[in-house]
């Protein structure tokens, strides 16, 4: 398992076509512990998905560090804010096609996996036969069965109706649970957030920046609507500044 330090003291955007150059993130600091869920809760274009980038290697032009405790390099899970499955591969195809070469010994996690997120008679069909809450289940199986040391997701529940992201909400918190690690999550949704983490950081607006630090407390298996709606009303009117990031 991860324990993550950032430390990012600024990255910027140059100026392209005649468009002026923009910074995304200034002195953000941020640490997650090993195996804690962290959302991170912002409003939409303050560089959450910037940071995450930044974290998974795919953008390394920045001023800071960005550290793990683990030996060697950790194996990152990466779930999208779309799908990203291949349409000329099946839902299995393209959750095997994520593992490392020659890792052929992962089917029974698969086939676990597959059930718990009950796509197990889903798992020889195309993407084009998927509904959309199925093809967000396929991506969380496909980042599960790496086994990552580091799971980023990035508004892995956006545009799905209410009932389905709270089935995947349910169906993600218990995959994780049975097999911990650190989690890096984010969301502009304040509910989703409180429903999910250990921990919430708020992000001001771009630049991003750290604004608050929050801990959940309120036991996983007490956290019904009426505890999340009750723990956010109080969460604002402690921090009112909250309101304008959502």
């Amino acid at each position: 398992m991860t324990a993550l330090s950032i430390d990012i003291r600024r990255k910027s955007y140059p100026a392209r076509g005649g468009s002026p150059g923009r910074v995304a993130i200034e002195n953000l600091s941020i640490a997650a512990a090993n195996g804690e869920f962290l959302c991170l809760v912002g409003p939409s274009g303050c560089g959450k998905t910037t940071l995450l980038h930044l974290i998974a290697g795919l953008d390394t032009d920045y001023d800071g560090r960005i550290d793990t405790s683990t030996a060697g390099n950790p194996r990152i899970g990466y779930v999208f804010q779309e799908p990203r499955l291949l349409p000329w591969r099946t839902v299995r195809q393209n959750i095997e096609l994520a593992l490392p070469d020659g890792d052929c010994g992962r089917g029974s996690l698969i086939d676990s996996l597959l059930k718990t997120m009950g796509l197990q008679d889903a798992s020889h069909q195309y993407p084009r036969r998927l509904s959309l809450g199925m093809s967000r289940r396929a991506a969380l199986v496909r980042a599960f069965a790496l086994e990552p040391d580091l799971l980023l997701m990035d508004e892995p529940l956006v545009s799905l109706d209410a009932p389905t992201a709270r089935k995947i909400r349910e169906l993600l918190v218990r995959v994780w649970l049975e097999r911990p690690h650190t989690v890096i999550y984010v969301t502009h949704d304040l509910r989703e957030a409180i429903a999910l983490a250990d921990r919430l950081v708020f992000l001001k607006p771009s630049p991003a920046a750290v604004l608050h630090e929050v801990a959940v407390a309120i036991p996983r298996d007490h956290r019904g609507e009426a505890e999340i709606e009750a723990f956010r009303q109080h969460l604002v009117e402690e921090h009112p500044e909250i309101r304008e990031l959502l």
